[in-house]
């Protein structure tokens, strides 16, 4: 009888314990890679840009950065590396993704920066308190919902492209030295200050 019972309570040892593991795993599913293709095609960010963005942001070291369309991964790196700020880079597209994964270990930032391959319009971005853009105005308008859940103080830095509907803080200006190229830089913090209708047109 006791044999018989320490049989049936391996039996359900074996049988029950895969099942509490594939309970635990259903609780935490993976997230699903992005199927959709990109929404604009990388153009890099001139170093000297990218270095005013992160400086009009005032990032500090305590601060989590965001990239939203990553590309090669430079905004990231060089928070990590001017900064010590943590990082992540977020790309849609696969190859860029390799391309940044590959830049951040070259520049021996693993410890502060990741790079991860997902559609940047299903990303909570409430953990950042600093967001970097370079997409088209549409995009970033579409961004806005998102951008509403950020933390008070939180600021957000695009090259080239505005927000419409969002006042900037500041606008910056800048000729770049590595293309020769002028380049117009918008801050803004959260809350978000929304413009009149009308007000700019």
């Amino acid at each position: 009888m006791y044999r018989t019972f320490c049989l049936m309570a391996i039996c359900l040892g074996l049988v029950c314990a895969p099942l509490a593991y594939g309970q635990d795993a259903a609780d935490k599913p993976a997230r699903k890679r992005p199927t959709r293709t990109r929404d604009v095609v990388f153009v890099p960010t001139p170093h000297d840009v990218v270095a005013k963005m992160l400086e009009l942001a005032q990032v500090k070291k305590t601060d989590l950065v965001y990239d939203l369309g990553c590309g090669d991964g430079r905004i990231v790196i060089a928070a990590a590396k001017k900064y010590g700020c943590k990082a992540v880079g977020f790309d849609i597209d696969p190859v860029r993704v390799e391309e940044a994964q590959a830049n951040v270990k070259k520049n021996k930032v693993e410890h502060l920066v990741t790079i991860e391959h997902e559609d940047i319009f299903t990303l909570d971005l409430s953990p950042a308190n600093v967001i970097t853009l370079y997409l088209l105005p549409s995009l970033n308008v579409k961004l806005i919902p998102q951008l509403e859940k950020l933390r008070p103080g939180s600021r957000i830095v695009s090259h080239d492209f505005d927000m419409r509907g969002v006042k900037p803080d500041k606008v910056v200006n800048l000729s770049s030295n590595d293309n020769g190229i002028s380049h117009t830089i918008y801050l803004w913090t959260t809350p978000l200050k929304k413009e009149a209708p009308g007000e700019n047109e």
